[in-house]
């Protein structure tokens, strides 16, 4: 029966002028393993968003769909993997908003553009930011915090991973909006910046509540506020910046699937409705809560007005703060 099947379509491609690959490739979308590409190491929130989304996927489609990490250069290499792909709906990129609005706002050379190398998909995940300090620092609020800082310009130190990170962002951005100088020293991971915040070697860090949670929730870190608009349901007792009225400082870590450009129009909406309902089953919004990590759905145009919005903002807050990232 293979072997008929075969030859029917070789003789109905001899019949039309059409190959053979270009009759197979008429198979209804998916007909074979997907890939999500995740450029990150395995274990992060990234990774935590693909693996959960990937499996429900796959019961939902009939189709493996496999995890593959290449991390590097700031996600560009996993990004520059995906851009050159056959945009068949095969390879797919689940990545954070340093790939989608940070990196094309902050870097002078980047070797892919969002806008024009990636077909939008869905936005996944939020990852709220939380401005900490150790629990024995003398800031009870964000208040005595700026009043520091205003006192004695670049006292108060913050933890980044390094220059036009998360972090980093996150500091020039409250220091522009309270009108202060923060001074950020960079660190190579997490558990550094821990330490360094216990010890009192800097003051304040801006960090995802998944890594933060537990240390709050231990005693050893205090809450001053979240980067969100609103108060998080995690942490109702910590005011959000913009009821500090610091809004200019509020923005939160994201994360999307992507596809390459020119992707066609009918599987990007399958995808797309196949995530739609992957996000809306109980448990993979359990398993994103579990990481601190709030379950959306947010499709293919609020997915590029939230990348333009981005980029419109860290573009000018890096040119007020003369920040280049190369």
């Amino acid at each position: 029966m293979k072997r008929r099947s075969a030859l029917s379509l070789l003789a109905l491609g001899a019949s039309t002028g059409l190959p053979f690959g270009a009759l197979a490739a008429a198979d209804p979308w998916p007909s074979r393993t997907i890939r999500l590409v995740v450029p990150f190491p395995p274990g992060g929130g990234t990774d935590i968003v693909a693996r959960a989304v990937g499996q429900a996927l796959a019961r939902r489609m009939g189709q493996a769909v496999v995890v593959d990490n290449k991390p590097g250069a700031s996600t560009q290499i996993g990004t520059e993997a995906v851009a050159r792909a056959a945009p068949d709906g095969y390879t797919l990129l689940v990545s954070g908003s340093t790939t989608y609005s940070v990196n094309p706002a902050l870097r002078a050379r980047l070797n892919y553009d969002p806008f024009k190398d990636l077909t939008p998909v869905a936005v996944l995940a939020r990852a709220p930011i939380v401005v900490v300090t150790a629990a024995s620092s003398p800031y009870q609020t964000v208040d005595d915090l700026l009043a520091a800082a205003r006192a004695k310009p670049e006292a108060v130190r913050y933890a980044t991973y390094g220059s036009g990170t998360a972090p980093h962002l996150s500091g020039v951005l409250l220091g522009q909006a309270a009108q202060v100088v923060l001074q950020d020293i960079a660190y190579k991971g997490s558990a550094q910046v821990t330490t360094a915040l216990l010890s009192g070697e800097i003051d304040v860090s801006f960090d995802t509540l998944a890594s933060a949670a537990p240390l709050i929730k231990a005693g050893k870190l205090r809450a001053l506020a979240t980067s969100s608009r609103a108060r998080l349901a995690m942490l109702p007792q910590v005011p959000a910046l913009e009821e500090l009225h610091l809004g200019g400082a509020s923005f939160e870590g994201w994360y999307a699937m992507s596809a390459p450009a020119q992707l066609a129009p009918a599987v990007q909406a399958r995808l797309g409705k196949e995530l739609r309902a992957v996000m809306a089953l109980p448990e993979v919004q359990s398993q994103f809560r579990a990481q601190a990590l709030e379950p959306v759905y947010l499709g293919p145009a609020e997915m590029l007005q939230l990348m333009e919005q981005e980029v419109t903002l860290f573009r000018a807050a890096a040119a007020r703060a003369r920040l280049t990232v190369e």
